[in-house]
């Protein structure tokens, strides 16, 4: 029925937040969804049609609001720091005695929760609004997410009661159900959208998003589970009974917290929730005590990173017996020679687990694994898969010696293994199909040789077609023979398409524009083994020709700072390599030569350094990295901060122009404060540095 008056709709908004309490916190749906559903449409016409009326705590509010630029800087009136972590039941019972010390009574009593795998999050209530919700950060500042808080719906835009506190800072976790979780990998595996490699980091990484929109559509809810500051309301002087009161208040609060007292009850909650854990339609990774009485707490305090009445006791590594089928081996772009086994599929840790490392010969002997073993497949950290040992007893009749191959499986060539290296590797090298289809993904990379546009696919056809063979072959492309490239040829989802002039005709301009190169750059894209970015520019510097660093000797490499023996003897063996200066010499000479070359042009760091602040934006700036970045590894960070022209250091001083902070960072937040030093935070992290290299590219 149509609302007629603001009365029904003030009615309707609360008829419907309590349908939704009802289903997100009591886990007791009053009514079927459809019956939701139609009742969320009459009130949406409504406010369509009266947007004055609208009021904040509207469940159609919940869909996002317009993109961010950045996060803005929060900071937390009470830390919300993390909790330290104990192993085993020696540390239980440690931290049970001193907890009986300080209370002296024998039996303390605990509030025992799980430790849910998701993000912290601080929730800022006024008055019973929702006014700020912000991610843990340091402990000591966090990023404002309220607009993304906004769209989870067990989140309560408003507080249940005719009395509510005028202050409350609710602390829990935002995390993504498995359900949830294996529903939106399965749309997105049909769709082509992101695939996520486990709830946690989708949890975080939608919580992250600068376009609340896109927070909306994931199938995140929170847990509450701690209060940093309640005033205008009389919450208990328990933390049981405290999570028991935000649950009247319309916050979710996990089912199986428990009371429980003295070490044994303490065991028996660990013991009783790990069984539990396969079960759950959500990820823990071990269970968090709390002395329960908050005059105990105040009294034992904090140390400067956690809590010291309160622990997470974690649990092992998930691990499951299932058999190993087979092991191939797999050619990096170094050469190195990998043992992949391949699993009957197995749930491990909250993923389905088809494929795990065996790491080298080495391991394979250590482990004496057969194929057709029952193995322990073990999720290191819940996140790598690795066989961790061998069912001896269930080994059968029927099983074979992993044979590990003289030749390599790629191209034939002999793999050979360096006396005191681990790693067996193809002398195949830039005849290699492997290593060439690498070595083309490193030369064109952002950090090398930026040639934008040369994904997986094409690289993978473009070799596999015999167009290319090596990396200088790249310059020998044409826009028409690009253009007649045929893609997805395997594909059961895509049918087969070509490349198209449009794509071709960037490609080939891609490949022009990098025919101008400094120096560093082209020693980092040669790909020589153990020479990352920062060595790239330590030998661009010290070297001002490429032809001086080819003539150097083992010495005068390691002299130079940070080069040491190994790196030394890798960069000579590969100068010393006929094939690596055949195409060395291709790249570089000119089209009109003897050689018919590629025609690059190297510059050096003295010409580099004189380019325009467009070119190198960030030359002269010092940045120093600390914490977890969600988005990229911190050396991918690194390298394209070096990239842009910056310096990255290892250690805060008054000479580092900013830090890159993420989730938990250490000490060199603290000092970077003392010393008033800029913090980037992540969410300005990505747009920034997508800024600055869209300018250098122009430049």
């Amino acid at each position: 029925m149509a609302l007629n008056s603001n009365k029904d709709y003030l009615e309707k908004v609360e008829l419907l937040n309590r349908y939704a309490r009802a289903y997100y916190v009591d886990d007791a749906p009053l009514v079927p969804d459809y019956e939701y559903d139609r009742l969320y449409l009459e009130l949406e016409t409504y406010e369509q049609a009266h947007p004055d009326e609208v009021v904040p705590y509207s469940p159609t509010l919940r869909v996002g609001g317009a993109a961010l630029k950045e996060f803005a800087s929060v900071e937390h009136k009470v830390p919300l720091l993390s909790i330290g972590d104990i192993f085993n039941n020696d540390e239980l019972v440690d931290f049970d005695k001193r907890m009986s010390e300080a209370a002296k009574v024998s039996l303390v009593e605990y509030c025992a929760e799980p430790k849910l795998d998701g993000l912290a999050v601080s929730l800022i209530y006024k008055n019973g609004l929702l006014v700020q919700a912000s991610t843990r950060g340091d402990g000591h500042f966090g990023e404002d997410i309220t607009e993304n808080a906004k769209t989870i719906k067990a989140i309560p835009l408003n507080l249940e009661g005719e009395h509510v506190p005028s202050y409350l800072d609710v602390r829990g976790e935002v995390f993504m159900p498995r359900d949830g979780f294996e529903k939106w990998n399965e749309r997105a595996r049909l769709t082509g959208g992101k695939v996520f490699a486990n709830p946690r980091n989708a949890a975080a990484g939608s919580l992250k998003q600068l376009d609340s929109k896109v927070t909306a559509k994931r199938p995140l809810t929170f847990n509450a589970y701690y209060v940093g500051e309640c005033e205008g309301y009389t919450l208990p002087n328990n933390q049981y009974d405290r999570l028991l009161e935000l649950k009247k208040l319309g916050l979710p609060v996990n089912p199986l917290i428990k009371k429980v007292y003295g070490v044994k009850s303490l065991d028996e909650f660990y013991k009783d929730i790990l069984a539990k854990r396969p079960s759950l339609n959500y990820d823990i990774d071990g269970v968090v005590l709390k002395v329960n009485d908050l005059n105990l707490q105040d009294a034992l305090g904090f140390t400067a990173k956690s809590p010291r009445w309160a622990v997470a006791y974690k649990f092992p590594p998930e691990e499951m017996l299932t058999r190993l089928l087979d092991v191939e081996f797999q050619v990096g772009r170094t050469g190195a020679i990998t043992p992949v086994a391949r699993l009957d599929p197995v749930y491990v840790g909250g993923a389905t687990v088809s494929n795990a490392t065996l790491h080298n010969a080495d391991e394979i002997e250590r482990l004496g694994v057969r194929i057709g073993d029952m193995v322990i497949v073990r999720r290191a950290g819940d996140v790598i898969p690795q066989i961790a040992g061998v069912a001896l007893d269930r080994r059968s009749n029927d099983t074979r010696e992993i044979v590990f191959p003289e030749v390599c499986p790629e191209c034939g060539s002999k793999i050979e293994r360096v006396p005191g290296e681990a790693v067996a590797r193809c002398t195949g090298e830039l005849v290699c199909p492997a290593q060439i289809r690498e070595a083309i993904l490193h030369f064109v990379s952002r950090e090398a040789m930026d040639i934008e546009g040369f994904g997986d696919r094409i690289v993978e056809e473009l070799v596999s077609s015999k167009m290319v063979k090596a990396v200088s072959d790249l310059y020998t492309l044409n826009e028409t023979d690009l253009a007649l490239l045929i893609l997805d040829k395997g594909s059961q989802s895509k049918a087969p398409r070509l490349l198209g002039h449009v794509i071709a005709k960037k490609l080939v301009d891609a490949i022009e524009h990098s025919k101008k190169a400094p120096l560093n750059r082209f020693i980092y894209a040669l790909g020589i083994r153990e020479v990352g970015v920062s060595t790239a520019r330590t030998l661009a510097t010290h070297f001002k020709t490429f032809d001086d660093l080819m003539q150097a000797d083992f010495n005068a490499l390691t002299n130079l700072p940070d080069i040491g023996e190994v790196v030394a003897n890798h960069i000579r063996d590969f100068f010393l390599e006929k094939h690596n200066l055949e195409i060395i010499k291709k790249l570089l000479s000119a089209k009109d030569s003897i050689e018919q070359g590629c025609g690059i042009v190297l510059e050096s760091l003295k010409q580099v350094r004189d380019m325009t602040a467009s070119q190198l934006p960030l030359l002269n700036n010092t940045y120093v990295i600390t914490g977890t970045l969600d988005s990229m590894d911190r050396n991918t960070c690194k390298n394209r901060l070096v990239a842009l022209g910056a310096k990255v250091s290892g250690s805060v001083s008054k000479k580092t122009t900013a830090l890159i902070c993420g989730d938990d960072p250490g000490s060199k937040f603290t000092k970077a404060q003392s010393l008033n030093i800029k913090i980037i935070y992540e969410g300005e992290l990505l747009t920034w540095l997508e800024d600055l290299e869209k300018s250098q590219q122009n430049g």
